[in-house]
């Protein structure tokens, strides 16, 4: 599959300047690093990671500053809803580079049980990154450092326990793989209200905290996130496989199948009934999973638009931000909830808030400008002669 075909010249109506399609063979992922697998990199999926990230840090950063009793106004209120759409964004990139691992490693590697460990093997990997993330914000927090700090479900957590239990994917040849990603995320979506009800009152916390949503728990339970990583899955083998002349038309597509998941999600949560005796929209519904999928899909379409035909193929700050996801994700939450701001927690009105979501959003376009291009020059670097 070649994606460095030229497809013939537009003219962007936005910017009236002709561009070409600038699908660029690079490595791509929400969670770090490559770790020995040879993916494809789209430039329209990191302009749609950089964008959950500049989601991310203004939510967070309001969160994290804005004055307590400004925070049943309507200004906070949008920023935290706004806020709720970064975690579906990067757990469904992270399906996507999921399937496009298993793509690659279907053609290199023709045994499926290797291809199941090899999948597991990355999953540990992102779990190693998650409880390294929980370890050094612990220490970031002392000399108020908790030790419910350490084992706090985050993002990545979830992430890794979902690639683990999806990585049985990897066994199935393509089409399957397809259909099982699916038939996960379609089971998981329709299984969390009835999970969440159970009566988990005999059960560990921690365990609680991984499973199911619920008061004072479930940050990014397993129940309903990890469908986000499943329909990511799907999404990203249909986008792997598709032929570089066929990709207007796949973007066509997501955007109408998009705006239809919205549509229908929005529907079925406000009929009188429910197949489900109790379930909370905004925590376990699978309502609110098929809006989030259907928002997602937009998104992917604007974004290939935007990057195919709306700008040329320099550099791009939220690209630059999407490329360097983790390290963003790591730093910006050490400066916005570490000790070192503490003074300043809680007190800034949402003009200030503003403020400051700028200011860290700089620190980190230029943080991720300069390990870019770091990385860049260490690669042009010659290898050393052999002896």
């Amino acid at each position: 599959m070649n994606f460095r075909r030229s497809l013939p010249e537009f003219r962007c109506q936005a910017c009236l300047s002709p561009v070409r399609s600038q699908l660029k063979p690079l490595s791509c992922g929400i969670e770090p690093g490559d770790r020995g697998f040879s993916v494809k990199r789209f430039p329209f999926l990191d302009w749609m990671r950089g964008l959950a990230v500049l989601i991310m840090i203004q939510c967070h950063t309001f969160n994290s500053f804005t004055r307590s009793d400004l925070r049943d106004g309507g200004p906070y209120v949008l920023t935290q809803f706004i806020g709720g759409m970064a975690a579906p964004l990067f757990l469904l990139m992270a399906g996507m580079t999921t399937a496009f691992q298993m793509e690659s490693l279907e053609r290199r590697e023709p045994h499926p049980l290797r291809r199941w460990l090899i999948s597991l093997k990355r999953a540990g990997y992102i779990l190693t990154i998650a409880f390294t993330f929980r370890f050094t914000n612990w220490l970031f927090s002392v000399p108020h450092a908790s030790v419910t700090e350490m084992t706090k479900v985050d993002i990545l957590n979830c992430m890794g326990v979902g690639m683990a239990v999806l990585a049985v994917g990897a066994v199935f040849s393509s089409d399957a793989r397809t259909r099982f990603a699916v038939a996960a995320g379609l089971l998981i979506a329709a299984a969390s209200p009835l999970m969440t009800n159970l009566p988990w009152s005999g059960t560990p916390a921690l365990l609680q905290e991984y499973l199911v949503p619920g008061p004072g728990r479930g940050r990014f339970p397993f129940f309903p996130s990890v469908a986000y990583i499943a329909f990511g899955q799907a999404i990203g083998a249909m986008v792997k496989r598709a032929a570089a002349e066929r990709f207007d038309r796949l973007m066509q597509w997501s955007m109408l199948i998009g705006f239809s998941m919205i549509f229908i999600g929005q529907y079925f949560s406000n009929i009188p009934y429910s197949v489900y005796t109790n379930a909370s929209f905004w925590t376990d519904s699978p309502a609110l999973v098929a809006i989030r999928v259907g928002i997602c899909l937009m998104i992917m379409a604007g974004a290939y638009l935007w990057t195919e035909y709306c700008v040329g193929a320099g550099w791009s700050w939220m690209q630059a931000m999407g490329k360097n996801s983790l390290q963003v994700y790591w730093v910006h939450v050490m400066i916005v909830y570490g000790s070192v701001v503490g003074p300043i927690k809680r007190t800034l009105s949402i003009p200030r808030g503003a403020l400051a979501t700028a200011i860290v959003t700089l620190m980190m376009v230029v943080m991720s400008a300069l390990w870019l291009a770091w990385k860049s020059r260490k690669a042009a670097k010659p290898a050393p002669a052999a002896p």
